[in-house]
């Protein structure tokens, strides 16, 4: 049987969360951890054409990596990364064997004979090479056939299979695998890297090494300190490490690594996410670029059902890079979807007609002050809209939502109070109503220029100007907590806030606000009925 060696790319991959800012006691300690743990391969972070930064994992020449490193162990490899095409390896001074042992180039499908020449290059200043082939999934028997010949001709160190999307399955895994394995050199190894997209990072890491295990081949299994990796992360250490010690003779401290998740990991977890996610379930269910599912979340808080559209809608090829002005264009596509809904205005128009509107937003003061806005509702008789949430307690005479996830949870959570109450919905979410059900077009109710240009009270007062409202008060529009179950009245409430930047999402909000308000001045009177952060004089 041949050796089966762990990989931690803890501060390669990790760096696509930290932006490489891991600083230096966290660089030095994850590195003499993973010594003491006898991790057989330590990847140190990346080789950048830029200029080194001070206690980053983005390095520029080898030497840069020497202030965290310590004292080298016999048993360790010590590594870092180059993207093939965006690393001027002449700057790359020879090998001195110092610091870095070997540098693992990346190269995408369609590109394997480029990168290995990249790796010959340095071959010749006397660094050990390893070559990842991204989105292995892409290639072709034919093109894995052609991919270990070339990768024979140059005789690197291994070659890893690399699931860049987190799409495989087994099956998936053993094809690529049974055929590299038949036609690479046996003096090669085979690694393979994971990505979590799935849920099956750890078990396909597992079935990588039973696949090789009664074979004279090396193996190197990569994983990250509790997964920490771009989107859906990797497979992680402290799980790879305990499986290789139980079941293959594995010889790493479990204290040791341990040990580096207390000290150096938990910190990075309060301050970063990352990890399995269903955004990042269709990234992998598509092969899908993990820059497309950040770009949605980020930009439009896309919820699942829009982004699996969005995503499905792109071709094979497009899903595996990213172009963020065509996924745009498709993100406005799948929101503007096109209704016939002058009937639907003009009937809605009719039952506001001369009346004043009560808007009951989801926040902690429509419960807390129930007392009181049910005695404005007695007094002044208002047209009474629910806000892209129904709480109990009130009747209302619509429900207004902006948000399939919102008008999803109220169709279950308040069965009866939905059946019975008219709904305006947005034709982001449906183009055909059920009864009792007005669809208006989205565009009736949005501005643009914002990430959260939708947010469900202005798209409401938007919507409301529209039909010549002059007087609207607002209940629950409170303004964000840091802590989600503190801002809802509601606290199972669907968060629409995936990013939890609550007082960014304030800070925007306030600018939207007032934005609308200089608009309906002359036309619309707002007033508040409760406490709220964005009661801010124009």
């Amino acid at each position: 049987m041949g050796r089966i060696l762990l990989l931690d790319c803890t501060l390669r991959d990790g760096a696509y969360i930290t932006e490489a800012r891991f600083g230096a006691p966290a660089m030095r300690g994850i590195m003499k951890k993973m010594q003491e743990a006898k991790v057989d391969i330590i990847e140190c972070g990346w080789l950048k054409d830029k200029p080194y930064e001070k206690d980053t994992t983005f390095y520029h020449v080898p030497a840069d990596v020497a202030p965290y490193l310590g004292e080298k162990s016999a048993g360790t490899t010590y590594v870092a990364m180059i993207d093939w095409n965006r690393y001027d390896v002449d700057s790359c001074p020879p090998s001195d064997g110092r610091t870095l042992d070997a540098i693992r180039v990346v190269f995408p499908h369609g590109k394997h004979i480029e990168g290995i020449d990249v790796g010959r290059k340095l071959m010749a200043k006397g660094y050990k090479v390893f070559f990842q082939a991204a989105n292995t999934m892409a290639y072709s028997d034919r093109e894995l056939l052609d991919l270990a010949d070339a990768v024979n001709d140059a005789m690197p160190v291994a070659l890893s299979v690399v699931d860049t999307f987190g799409a495989m399955y087994s099956d998936d895994l053993e094809r690529i695998v049974g055929i590299l394995h038949r036609h690479l050199n046996g003096n090669v190894a085979l690694g393979f890297h994971s990505h979590n997209n799935r849920q099956l990072s750890f078990a396909l890491t597992m079935r990588f090494v039973e696949f090789l295990r009664d074979s004279e081949r090396e193996a190197i299994v990569d994983a990250s300190l509790c997964g920490m990796g771009r989107g859906a992360g990797n497979a992680t250490t402290e799980l790879v490490a305990s499986y290789l010690n139980e079941k293959h003779h594995g010889h790493y401290d479990m204290d040791a690594i341990m040990d580096a998740i207390d000290t150096y990991m938990q910190g990075f977890q309060e301050r970063f996410t990352w990890g399995y996610s269903t955004p990042y379930f269709i990234a992998g269910l598509y092969q899908c670029h993990v820059n497309n599912i950040a770009y949605l979340l980020s930009n439009h808080r896309t919820n699942a059902k829009d982004m699996r559209q969005i995503i499905a809608s792109l071709t094979q090829e497009q899903r595996r890079h990213y172009d963020y002005d065509l996924l745009e264009n498709k993100y406005m596509e799948n929101q503007d979807r096109q209704v016939e809904d002058e009937q639907a205005m003009h009937q809605i128009k009719e039952c506001l007609a001369g009346r004043m509107v009560l808007l009951v937003a989801p926040g902690k003061s429509s419960q807390v002050e129930r007392g009181k806005i049910g005695q404005i509702i007695d007094e002044e008789r208002p047209v009474v809209i629910a806000v892209n949430a129904i709480l109990p307690g009130y009747d209302y005479d619509f429900l207004f939502f902006t948000n399939s996830t919102r008008y999803e949870y109220a169709k279950g959570a308040y069965v009866e109070t939905f059946n019975k109450t008219k709904r305006i919905l947005l034709s982001n979410i449906k183009t055909q109503p059920e009864s009792g059900e007005y669809i208006v077009g989205f565009n009736r109710a949005i501005k643009r220029g914002w990430p959260h240009f939708d947010n469900a009270v202005i798209c409401c007062l938007r919507f409301l100007n529209k039909l010549d409202v002059q007087r609207v008060k607002l209940a629950g529009f409170d303004g964000f907590k840091t802590k989600y179950n503190e801002s809802y009245a509601d606290a199972s409430l669907p968060t629409l806030n995936p990013g939890n930047d609550w007082d960014g999402l304030n800070k925007e909000i306030t600018e939207i606000f007032l934005d609308l308000r200089k608009a309906v001045k002359s036309r619309m009177k707002i007033e508040f009925v409760t406490d709220s952060i964005f009661d801010i004089e124009i």
